[in-house]
């Protein structure tokens, strides 16, 4: 399952209605390959699609792709106003390790622990 925070729910309520969205949108969220950690977190203002999951939470709905269930379930969204680094935050309890940006992972492996890897220190982040 997951969650969002009061911040992220408000957040998103107002990122539909500035989208212009329908009633039937809600915020996309999947992982795909790339970043400098492995995997990426992928966000958009999208309709459902036929095989998404769809987590319906104080009014808002937030669609994950089948492929991408097993990076994301138990994640917690959260929306940050920080000046250098405002918008939505994933807690992800299935990352092993995070990169500085916050928008890349690498996926937690049974009975492997991660090395540090300084180029996950954000710097090389795109």
């Amino acid at each position: 399952m997951i969650t969002l925070t009061a911040n992220a729910v408000q957040e998103l309520k107002a990122l539909l209605v500035q989208k212009g969205a329908s009633e039937e949108s809600g915020l996309r969220l999947g992982v795909q390959r790339g970043g400098c950690a492995g995997l990426q977190y992928t966000m958009q203002v999208a309709a459902q699609t036929e095989g998404d999951e769809v987590i319906e939470q104080d009014g808002v709905r937030v669609f994950l792709s089948a492929d991408s269930l097993e990076h994301l379930r138990g994640c917690n969204i959260d929306y940050s106003n920080d000046l250098s680094d405002a918008g939505f935050k994933i807690v992800n309890p299935n990352a092993a390790r995070s990169c500085g940006c916050g928008t890349s992972f690498e996926a937690k492996e049974e009975g492997i622990e991660p090395s540090y890897d300084p180029a996950l220190n954000g710097t090389n982040c795109s």
